[in-house]
């Protein structure tokens, strides 16, 4: 029959498995640079399973590598980086706006430019005079 101690200290010289449980869990994210190197490596597969064994030792779903293979065939470089979040900006959009700001200035133009001519017209009404007329000009001929 065995004592408490000897009991206690076979319990002590096992390792105790880890239970804390972690508040929020995170994904994975991957660099440009790890993503290259998993999709070189998935590339460089040529046995059945290692693909899979490949998946397994990364920590990732196939649903990756089709992603990421999809957007190196199309170019995106900047696919492989990390995206930035929220709404994305529409050039028509950028363009409509600067036009519309653009619009609005030379509304507030034309419209001083139209009072400073009435005010004008109202000046010349009230001092008796006229517009001055401009000489017409000359045909080639001399003939007016």
């Amino acid at each position: 029959m065995k004592n408490e101690n000897e009991t206690s200290g076979e319990a002590e010289g096992q390792a105790m498995p880890k239970t804390e449980v972690v508040s929020k869990p995170r994904r994975k994210q991957f660099s440009v640079g790890e993503r290259q190197r998993i999709l070189r490596e998935a590339d460089a597969c040529q046995g059945s399973g290692e693909i899979g064994a490949l998946l397994r030792r990364e920590g990732i779903y196939s649903s990756y590598l089709t992603t990421w293979r999809k957007q190196k065939e199309r170019g995106e470089l900047d696919g492989l980086s990390p995206q930035k979040r929220g709404p994305k900006t529409d050039p028509q959009a950028i363009e409509l706006a600067k036009l519309r700001r653009e619009n609005e200035r030379l509304q507030k133009k034309l419209q001083q430019a139209e009072l400073i001519i009435d005010i004008q017209k109202k000046v010349s009404q009230i001092l008796g005079s006229r517009w001055p007329n401009f000489p017409r000009r000359r045909k080639p001929d001399g003939i007016c």
